[in-house]
């Protein structure tokens, strides 16, 4: 358990700082899988003029 002093405070900061810069970095993985994932969905232009839906 974490005290409820200014220690407890101190060091609740200390792990907020740190579980945020895992927060954001999971934050940039999943932006960064978005071109991957473009590309899964690729649409062939030639057969979209064709016609059909």
């Amino acid at each position: 358990m974490i005290p409820d002093t200014v220690y407890g405070a101190i060091l609740l900061s200390v792990i907020d700082f740190f579980l945020s810069f895992l927060v954001i970095s999971g934050i940039g993985f999943v932006l960064a899988l978005f071109p991957y994932l473009n590309q899964l969905g690729t649409i062939d232009e030639k057969k979209l003029r064709e016609g059909g839906h």
